[in-house]
C-alpha cells in the first residue's frame, strides 16, 4: 500500500492511535511532563543559572549569554532538518534523541573551563532544544491527530508553561547549594528521566488517510477538519510570511525576556530575592491561560486568538516601566506570561488552520527557523542595552518588538478568518467567470 502523504507509515499499519478517536491520555500527559522537563532545563538554563557562570568563570554577562544565542542559532539552522525528521520518523525516536542530547549539552556546560567547551556545549543544545521543545511535540501532535491536535496542544503547554517558575529559583537554589557546575549535573540527571517518557509515545503517526468518516467510508482526499484557509498558492505564501514574521518577532522577545527579566526587575529597583520571585511568576500567568485556553478556547478561532493574545505582549511591556511599584511588577509579569502563553498554542495552532497538517514538521520547519535565527540575537542585545542604557530602555524595545507582533498577529486575523477568507473565495469566483 502507499505511504501516507507527509509519512513512511503504509496505509494498512495498525497503529493506537487514529483520528477521531483520540490520543491516549498518559501520551498528553508524558509529553506534558517532558515539556516541563525540558522547558527548564535548557531554555530557562541561562536565565536561573546565568549570573553563576559569569561569576565563576570570571567571563561578561554578554559572553556567558552569547552561549544561548549560539544554541538558538543553531535551532535555527537545524529546524528544517528537525521538522522533516519528525516528519519521516514520528516524535517518539525524535524527541527521546533529543533528551540525550539535553544531558549531553548539560555534562558538557558543567565541565567547560574556556569559551570553546563553553559554545559548542550550547551548539549542542540547540539541536537538543529543537528535537525536544514545542515545535517538534506539536508536529508530532498534528501527526497523531491532525487538526484535530488543538486541544492536546493546549493541554500540553499546562506543564511547560510553569518551568520557568519552577527552574528559576530552583536553579538559583541548586546553584547556591552545589555550584553551578553541580546544578547542571541535576539538570543532566532531569534530562534522562525524559527518554522514558518519549520512548512511551505512540510508535508511529496516526493513520491519517485510513480514518473512517461518519458513513463508514475512507476519508483519505482531504484534510480533518476542513479545508485550509490558505488555499491557492499566493494565499499561502501571504500567510506564511505574516506567521513567520509574527513568530520571529515574539520569539525574539521571549528570549530577551527569558534571559533578562529578573535582572530587568532588578534594575527598576527591585532586590534579587524578590526579583527571582516576581519573575517566577511569569509561569503562573502562563499555565493560567492555558489552563483557560482549554477549558473555555474552543470557542475562539485560532486566528482572533492569536491577535488577542499579541495585544497583551505590548501592554504588559508598558506595565513593565513602572515595575518599581509591586502592582505594576505583577501586571507585567502575569500579562506578559499570559500573552506569550496563548501564543505559544497559537503557533502550533494557527498552521492547522491555515495549512495541510500533513506536512506539518517540514512546513513548521520552514517558517520558525527565521524565529531562533533572529532570537539568538536577543540575550546578547538585551544584554548590551542594560549594560548602556538600563532596564527602562530595554523595556521600551519590548513595546516595540511587540506592537510589531501585534500587527501581524491582526493582518492574519483580519486577512484569513474564515468570513474573509470566504469572501475572498466568492470574488475570485466572479473574477473568473467574468
Amino acid at each position: 500500500m502507499a505511504p501516507v502523504p507527509g509519512t513512511d507509515v503504509p496505509a494498512t499499519r495498525s497503529t493506537s492511535t487514529v483520528p477521531g478517536q483520540g490520543l491516549p491520555g498518559r501520551a498528553v500527559l508524558y509529553l506534558g511532563v517532558s515539556q516541563f522537563i525540558a522547558w527548564g532545563i535548557s531554555y530557562y538554563l541561562i536565565g536561573a543559572l546565568g549570573d553563576a557562570i559569569s561569576y565563576g568563570l570570571g567571563w561578561s554577562r554578554t559572553v556567558v549569554h552569547g552561549g544561548f544565542a549560539a544554541a538558538l542559532l543553531v535551532m535555527g539552522a537545524v529546524s528544517s532538518a528537525a521538522g522533516r525528521c519528525v516528519d519521516r520518523w514520528g516524535g517518539r525516536r525524535a524527541m527521546a534523541a533529543g533528551s540525550l542530547l539535553l544531558a549531553v549539552a548539560c555534562l558538557a556546560l558543567a565541565a567547560a573551563d574556556g569559551v570553546a567547551v563553553y559554545y559548542a556545549a550550547w551548539m549542542v543544545m540547540g539541536v537538543a532544544m529543537r528535537l525536544t521543545l514545542y515545535d517538534a511535540a506539536f508536529a508530532a501532535l498534528a501527526h497523531w491527530l491532525g487538526p484535530k491536535a488543538r486541544r492536546p496542544m493546549a493541554q500540553i503547554t499546562l506543564l511547560g508553561g510553569l518551568a520557568s517558575s519552577v527552574f528559576w529559583p530552583a536553579g538559583h537554589a541548586l546553584a547556591g547549594a552545589c555550584g553551578w557546575r553541580g546544578a547542571l549535573v541535576v539538570y543532566a540527571a532531569l534530562a534522562l528521566l525524559t527518554v522514558p517518557l518519549h520512548l512511551a509515545l505512540p510508535r508511529c503517526a496516526a493513520l491519517l488517510s485510513g480514518a473512517k468518516d461518519g458513513a463508514g467510508g475512507t476519508d483519505a482526499a482531504r484534510p480533518i477538519g476542513g479545508e485550509p484557509l490558505a488555499a491557492t498558492r499566493a494565499q499561502r505564501t501571504l500567510a506564511g510570511a505574516l506567521f513567520a514574521a509574527m513568530t520571529t518577532l515574539v520569539n525574539f522577545l521571549n528570549a530577551g525576556m527569558s534571559a533578562h527579566t529578573v535582572g530587568l526587575l532588578a534594575g527598576l529597583g527591585f532586590a534579587l530575592p524578590w526579583a527571582v520571585g516576581m519573575a517566577s511568576l511569569r509561569g503562573v500567568g502562563q499555565s493560567s491561560a492555558r489552563l483557560a485556553d482549554v477549558l473555555w478556547g474552543g470557542r475562539w478561532h485560532p486566528l482572533a486568538l492569536g491577535a488577542g493574545a499579541a495585544l497583551l505582549l505590548p501592554v504588559a511591556c508598558l506595565a513593565g516601566l513602572w515595575s518599581g511599584q509591586a502592582l505594576a511588577a505583577l501586571v507585567f509579569v502575569l500579562a506578559y506570561g499570559a500573552g506569550n502563553g496563548l501564543l505559544t498554542i497559537t503557533r502550533g495552532t494557527v498552521p492547522l488552520v491555515l495549512f495541510d497538517h500533513r506536512s506539518y514538521g517540514a512546513q513548521m520547519g520552514r517558517l520558525v527557523a527565521p524565529g531562533f535565527v533572529l532570537s539568538a540575537c536577543a540575550p546578547v542585545a538585551y544584554a548590551a542595552v542594560i549594560d548602556h542604557a538600563g532596564a527602562a530602555a530595554a523595556l521600551w524595545l519590548s513595546v516595540g518588538v511587540a506592537a510589531l507582533a501585534f500587527g501581524m498577529a491582526l493582518a492574519l486575523w483580519i486577512g484569513f478568518a474564515p468570513g474573509a477568507r470566504r469572501a475572498a473565495t466568492k470574488d475570485q469566483a466572479r473574477r473568473n467567470r467574468a
